[in-house]
């Protein structure tokens, strides 16, 4: 699996997309088992087990892998093992961030109300911030209780979008290295919630939700 974002630069990752891609490929008959592997650019290969229920694919659960958590790995400038709640000022104001890798970098940002942050203004801002490299997916995120969040996202290269797997995963994960909520929780986006699962076993994120066919269309 390859994925162009909208400006023409290429992931390394994204969440949603293989689960599109794994519920495709198994309602065209391209594929007839219900636990699948997809190779994708930055995270590598990916185990995926599929829900059907009448012949169509409802849920998809991803193992998602283990999180980077090393400041230059993700990447940032920042040469810490681990970068939590780590202070970055734009124009004046100053947020916190946390750094997550899910083969892709994330900034993990904790705000009062994240469903109404104003994403135009700072998400662009960010994503171009000199301690991020290669750019950087922010999430603003708001803990409801430890088993919930709101989180909005602005994706490197994309603008805002509806949800962001990877920035889900990254969002769980900094919760729980913040102390905010439990290791399994539901991030809701405002195109849906994902429910996600850092196993302590394995050190792997799980990343579990919806696919749905919305339209079709053809390429000349």
């Amino acid at each position: 699996m390859r994925i162009i974002n909208s400006d023409g630069s290429e992931a390394e990752q994204c969440g949603n997309a293989i689960r599109c891609v794994s519920k495709y490929v198994y309602d065209h008959k391209l594929i007839d088992k219900e636990e699948i592997t997809v190779e994708t650019l930055g995270a590598g290969v990916q185990k995926v087990q599929l829900n059907v229920q009448e012949g169509k694919v409802v849920t998809v659960r991803v193992d998602m892998g283990q999180p980077i958590l090393n400041g230059l790995q993700v990447p940032t400038t920042i040469d810490e093992a681990q970068v939590i709640n780590h202070p970055i000022e734009v124009d004046g104001k100053e947020f916190r961030f946390t750094a997550v890798s899910m083969g892709n970098p994330h900034c993990v940002i904790y705000v009062d109300d994240a469903v109404h942050f104003d994403l135009a203004v700072w998400g662009p801002k960010l994503e171009v911030h000199p301690l991020f490299p290669r750019k950087i997916n922010v999430e603003f995120v708001t803990v409801k209780n430890r088993a919930y969040t709101d989180m909005r996202v602005w994706e490197r290269g994309a603008g805002p979008t509806l949800a962001c797997g990877t920035g889900a995963c990254a969002t769980l994960v900094s919760s729980v290295l913040n102390g905010l909520t439990d290791r399994e929780a539901t991030v809701s986006l405002k195109g849906g919630d994902l429910f996600i699962e850092w196993n302590e076993q394995d050190n792997h994120v799980y990343m579990t939700g919806p696919a749905e066919e919305v339209f079709k269309g053809t390429v000349d």
